[in-house]
């Protein structure tokens, strides 16, 4: 039944907006015998005035037919933004983009881009793909997090190496509230792109070996372009504050850049300089 990866990552999603949506927040009674986190499936169907019965086979993955305007009453129901909805109707209606996967090229960083990153002195910018594999940044960017050239090209994955380094778990204050972003940025991918198998065993393969990644996934968070500030203690430099904004590169290479600005009416800045001097 859920054999299709597009279906099987609705049928979790849906699962777990619902069991986030508390009842009090929709207008319904929290009742006494209430066993189920959030939602019952029921109320929500009741809510976006489909059938239990149609809403149960969604949620579980069936090969049914959807239209936009239930997906819109669904959206309303679970009370999704606007990048949880696109999320769901990326999935719900098989709208992600399908390349053409067998001999992919490595994206390329093109000279403008590679300006960009020079120019971008002071602020630690990384580059990477559809799948968070990292394939530029500056220098600001590896005397903050890694020296990305050390570590061998299969394994520069943003996702991979936020669970897999030590350095950047000690590195934000608050690691699980940094990783989320990432996470909800590569939800949005893989709501894109789901027919790629590659989303698939990697998301198996890190469920597997970090029992933190799966957990925090498992929360069905969606962004494409999260904006925060973010808290680093450096091990060299100290204290660091940074806006970071996560922009997308228009072409082809579906390319994204994550700029971190330091903060201002802070020192962060002067620690970058004295880090880039050595």
């Amino acid at each position: 039944m859920q054999d299709d990866p597009r279906r099987k990552a609705l049928a979790q999603f849906l699962t777990g907006q619902r069991a986030k949506l508390h009842p009090n927040a929709v207008g319904l009674p929290l009742g006494s015998r209430r066993r189920t986190p959030g939602l019952r499936r029921e109320e929500v169907a009741q809510l976006a005035g489909v059938s239990t019965t149609w809403y149960t086979w969604l949620e579980q993955g069936r090969d049914i037919k959807v239209s936009a305007s239930v997906l819109d009453a669904i959206s309303g129901a679970l009370r999704l933004n606007g990048d949880e909805r696109k999320y769901l109707f990326d999935l719900a209606l098989d709208n992600g983009f399908h390349p053409e996967l067998s001999g992919e090229k490595k994206a390329v960083i093109n000279p403008s881009l590679h300006k960009i990153l020079e120019e971008l002195k002071y602020c630690p910018t990384l580059i990477s793909d559809r799948h968070c594999h990292i394939v530029g940044w500056n220098p600001a960017a590896a005397q903050v997090f890694l020296n990305f050239q050390q570590i061998p090209d299969p394994d520069r994955n943003l996702i991979y190496l936020l669970f897999h380094k030590k350095e950047l778990r000690s590195l934000a204050v608050n690691w699980a509230d940094f990783v989320k972003g990432f996470l909800a940025i590569f939800r949005a991918y893989y709501g894109q792109y789901v027919a790629d198998p590659w989303y698939s065993d990697f998301i198996e393969r890190m469920s597997a070996q970090y029992p933190d990644f799966k957990e925090l996934w498992n929360q069905s968070e969606v962004s494409a372009a999260p904006e925060v500030m973010v808290e680093f203690r450096h091990a060299k430099a100290g204290k660091m504050l940074f806006n970071l904004s996560s922009l997308q590169v228009q072409g082809e290479a579906d390319l994204r850049m994550s700029i971190y600005t330091p903060a201002p009416q802070t020192a962060t800045e002067l620690k970058l300089k004295k880090l880039l001097e050595g």
